[in-house]
């Protein structure tokens, strides 16, 4: 059966008894159910939680991403239910899917086969209209900077210095640049404006990364949308936009809670990209969830070198977050491609293109352990594996001194994923996390990129022109020069060229521009060739996508 017929074949429970489980009472104050099958849980609950109280934090990542797939989210959601399986009160804390990756190249985000959150469809698709609202607070911002500029703008606001864009929840090239307020004195003043992604706006990044409301309405408040003619920056707060920004997000701040195959809880909340913002769930989400739970299993997007970094040297700077235990997410065909078999052949067996593959593996393994932190390894298995493929990623680790599974969750549910969670028990009640950041506070901001591209992208150098340089120095002049720094790039390999796979070295980041995210409290770091507004495939995923005679969806997943 294909993931969207094992879907709904599904018996969902009310979403009740799913937070009965929890110890969740059955009161309006404690949650408001969005439908039979999902709820927001209230943050007046969330704040009388026990402040004493902290389940274990597990995070989910992977080696580099290619077209073969790795299973991040269907193994998250596998160990998940077999931490339940083995008696442990386990959530599986996720993102929110984007429209423009489900009909772009992707389809949906809610795992796969016996290893899914559901109501697959609606989490898919619109779900509890998060990112709308998120889309509208963002938009309502960019209406007001041009409405201010229409009335005298009085800000003295250089329309040449406007940076901040608009954005929508869906995969359009078209709109990356654009000219706005065309059509004569009535509609304002002509200016060059653009589009980004829903999932890569501060917006979104400010969302999951505060701690509550009024820390949400700060941070919005503290927005940089542009600069006057002499460079004087102007602020969200300056339009006094951060009041009706929040009010549009006042719902969407309250996690939602679904629940997988197997009627356990699944908090899904948020979705910043890990190639252009720091693709983390919201702060909210895995904090409630670490309150509610023994075991909190989340993961952070694409490879360790972008969602896991990100995770540590920002969410839990920001946080004060600190997880027990990393698991790297790994598939035969995978590896094999980082072994440079193409992918119509890796159903083929081939050992030693895998064992050429593993220097991916073995490098992500190194940059997790630089952070103090212990590590497993899951195998996320294909029928196409042979025997002697899991058998040598499974002696390789032990060369490492990584425990390794070879995880069957995406065909048997939580029973696949078993010896996995027994290894994630193992290590965190072995209790070694030594946990540290890759770089400290007080590092310029320059150096802090030239740490993460040496240490975690094995670069021989950073490479920028002068303009960028001084950028630095300015936001540095500006009081900026303590925040962390989010480093925008491919995620199909540690350099900047996609096509460069397994673990090259010697090869140079090139910086295009620097962004400063005053809100969200970080400087993004835009790297070669990346997009802030991704393009459709020439064969996009929408193509497959229809209501079928019975009125169901077709081809999501």
């Amino acid at each position: 059966m294909s993931d969207i017929e094992i879907a709904r074949k599904a018996k969902m429970k009310p979403i009740s008894e799913i937070l009965k489980g929890l110890d969740v009472p059955d009161r309006p104050e404690a949650f408001s159910p969005m439908g039979r099958h999902i709820a927001k849980i209230n943050l007046e609950y969330i704040e009388s939680l026990n402040k004493n109280k902290d389940g274990k934090l597990v995070l989910v990542s992977a080696i580099t991403p290619t077209p073969a797939g790795e299973g991040k989210t269907t193994t998250s959601v596998g160990l998940s239910d077999g931490l339940n399986k083995l008696g442990k009160k386990s959530i599986v804390c996720l993102r929110e899917p984007s429209l423009g990756p489900s009909f772009g190249m992707k389809g949906g985000a809610a795992g796969g086969g016996y290893a899914q959150v559901v109501p697959m469809e609606q989490i898919n698709l619109h779900f509890t209209g998060d990112f709308h609202a998120i889309t509208s607070a963002h938009n309502l911002l960019s209406a007001l900077i041009d409405n201010h500029i229409y009335w005298g703008n009085k800000l003295n606001i250089d329309v040449r210095r406007v940076v901040w864009k608009r954005v929508m929840d869906m995969n359009d090239r078209s709109l990356r640049s654009i000219v706005v307020d065309l059509g004569g004195v009535a509609n304002g003043y002509p200016r060059q404006d653009g589009f980004d992604i829903t999932v890569a706006s501060e917006i979104m990044a400010i969302f999951c990364l505060a701690k509550d409301l009024k820390d949400l309405e700060e941070r919005i408040g503290n927005i940089t949308i542009a600069y006057t003619r002499d460079k004087k920056a102007i602020y969200a707060k300056d339009l006094k936009a951060e009041g009706p920004m929040t009010v549009l997000l006042k719902d969407a701040i309250r996690p939602n809670i679904t629940q997988t195959l197997e009627n356990n809880p699944a908090i899904i909340h948020g979705g910043p990209f890990a190639n252009i913002a720091h693709g983390c769930n919201s702060v909210i989400a895995t904090k409630a969830s670490l309150k509610l739970s023994d075991y909190v299993v989340t993961e952070a997007g694409f490879g360790a070198d972008l969602g896991a970094e990100k995770f540590l040297d920002i969410k839990c700077r920001k946080s004060n977050l600190k997880p027990d235990c990393v698991v790297l997410v790994a598939t035969i065909r995978a590896l094999k491609m980082h072994g440079d078999v193409s992918k119509e052949d890796l159903k083929n067996e081939n050992v030693n293109a895998l064992k050429k593959g593993l220097v991916n593996l073995e490098r992500h393994i190194n940059n997790v352990r630089k952070f103090g932190l212990p590590v497993t390894v899951a195998i996320n298995h294909f029928v196409t594996d042979s025997k002697a493929e899991v058998d040598a990623v499974l002696s390789f680790c032990t060369t490492q001194g990584v425990k390794a599974s070879m995880c069957t969750h995406w065909s048997d549910g939580g029973d696949g994923a078993t010896e996995l969670a027994q290894n994630v028990i193992d290590i965190c009640e072995d209790n070694k996390n030594t946990f540290k950041f890759l770089y400290e506070d007080d590092l310029t901001l320059f150096k802090k990129i030239e740490k993460i591209a040496q240490e975690i992208y094995h670069a021989s150098e950073v490479v920028a022109d002068t303009k960028v340089r001084q950028q630095l120095k300015d936001f540095e002049t500006k009081g900026f020069g303590k925040l962390p720094v989010c480093i925008a790039k491919t995620q199909y390999s540690f350099s900047t060229d996609p096509n460069l796979k397994g673990a090259p070295t010697g090869h140079v980041l090139p910086i295009r521009e620097v962004r400063l995210s005053s809100g969200a409290e970080f400087i993004v770091v835009v790297c070669g060739d990346i997009m802030t507004m991704p393009g459709l495939p020439s064969v996009p995923a929408a193509n497959s996508i229809k209501l079928n005679d019975h009125g169901e969806i077709e081809g999501l997943f």
